[in-house]
């Protein structure tokens, strides 16, 4: 009894002394977050390489485990020798991760950045004469209203001064003071290089050793807690490569199919500048709620400096792209790989875009569904414990529960 009681005792310390720990390591957090911020951008620097490389691996795992799959079946007809079965299909796999990975990057590269190096300057080179059509096109529109156009105007003419200001004398040289920092190598082209080789190069080290590395994970999570605890871990590690896995690799081909699909119908209605829109509308779209209204914006612009009509088509036509997206390609691809709540998910990028940019508002939905995930959980754990209705409509209107009979009071 007196061992009991002062196991209880122990226990009730380190609790207390783990809770005080805790706050005082929150408190200091909050009043060095600049200094702890400065700290983890430089340890992030650092480790750029090894960040490349996992993303490349996590990326490229379905290829790479697809691949090995096939390679082993086909080489276990054929030869009985386990182990070499093994190292050969690893190899193979690797091969054709480093290929597919090859053939992306280099394809992109030849399609799109000559394509919108050309409508850029083609955009810069048709700006003046855009920007006077566009003026008459206004002067046209507000011609009945004098006291309108004598306030519209000016105001136009000065924005489009400033535009036609930065695309010439910023947005043209810098472009091609880029391409001739990458002919000659500068240093700061090397080092972005050097972490992309080094990227790969640890890519193909994690996809081959990924197995030893769960492994080892494993091993190390059941010794420090116990079995139970340490199954609740494993299976919430589990859960959060499906919702990450399942969210980034779907919304990645979704975001490609939605930038075909506007190259494809953008061409057909003679849009200018398609290309450019339809990467600025891809790359857009990967981020969730926000993506498509960002990357309608300054195509919507672009498009009404060549005509105002082609504008406003393009804007509708934008519309019911992403209803389209919304409703019907994206819940096919995606599914319910996060199952949060329309209204989480504004919340989420709102909070981590604030925090992390434009990374952050990639990675928003997927963590945050793992947060609300688990939150949810432990209060459906905790109500259950007191016999308590798990069903979130039993507590609409609810006054009071009586503590006695657990009857629900309205």
């Amino acid at each position: 009894m007196k061992e009991t009681k002062f196991r209880n005792y122990i226990c009730w310390g380190v609790t207390a002394l783990s809770v005080i720990a805790l706050s005082i390591t929150f408190a200091f957090f909050l009043s060095r977050f600049q200094a702890v911020k400065g700290t983890a951008k430089i340890i992030v620097g650092i480790l750029m390489p090894v960040i490349y490389g996992a993303v490349l691996a996590y990326l490229l795992l379905p290829v790479y485990n697809k691949s090995r799959d096939i390679s082993v079946r086909l080489l276990s007809s054929r030869w009985k020798n386990r182990n070499g079965v093994k190292s050969i299909s690893g190899a193979v796999a690797t091969l054709i991760s480093l290929i597919f990975l090859f053939v992306i990057v280099v394809g992109l590269f030849l399609m799109i950045i000559p394509q919108i190096y050309t409508s850029v300057m083609g955009l810069q080179e048709s700006l003046g004469e855009n920007m006077n059509d566009l003026a008459l096109w206004l002067q046209k529109m507000l011609q009945d209203n004098p006291s309108v156009e004598r306030a519209v105007i000016p105001i136009y003419d000065r924005l489009t001064g400033q535009l036609q200001n930065w695309m010439t004398s910023d947005l043209v040289p810098n472009m091609s003071m880029l391409i001739g920092s990458l002919s000659s190598g500068l240093l700061s082209v090397v080092l972005v290089l050097k972490n992309i080789l080094i990227g790969v190069i640890v890519m193909v080290y994690l996809l081959n050793i990924k197995g030893i590395l769960s492994a080892q994970g494993k091993k190390i999570i059941y010794s420090i807690f116990p079995v139970k605890t340490a199954n609740q871990a494993i299976d919430e590690i589990r859960f959060v490569h499906r919702v990450f896995g399942g969210f980034i690799t779907g919304k990645i081909l979704d975001s490609l199919i939605i930038g075909i699909l506007c190259f494809v119908l953008l061409n057909a209605m003679k849009m200018p500048y398609t290309l450019l829109v339809s990467v600025i509308v891809g790359v857009t779209n990967v981020i969730p709620f926000f993506g498509p209204f960002i990357g309608a914006i300054p195509s919507a612009f672009l498009i009404l400096l060549v005509s105002p009509i082609k504008c406003l088509y393009f804007l509708i036509f934008i519309l019911l792209l992403q209803q389209f997206d919304g409703n019907i390609l994206g819940p096919k691809i995606l599914g319910q790989s996060t199952g949060l709540p329309s209204f989480w998910v504004l919340f989420s990028i709102l909070l981590f875009g604030g925090l992390f940019g434009f990374v952050g508002m990639i990675i928003a939905v997927p963590t945050f569904a793992v947060i609300y995930s688990v939150v949810s959980r432990l209060v459906n754990r905790s109500l259950a414990k007191k016999d308590l209705s798990l069903k979130t409509a039993d507590y609409f209107d609810l006054e009071r529960i009586d503590e006695d009979k657990k009857t629900y009071m309205k």
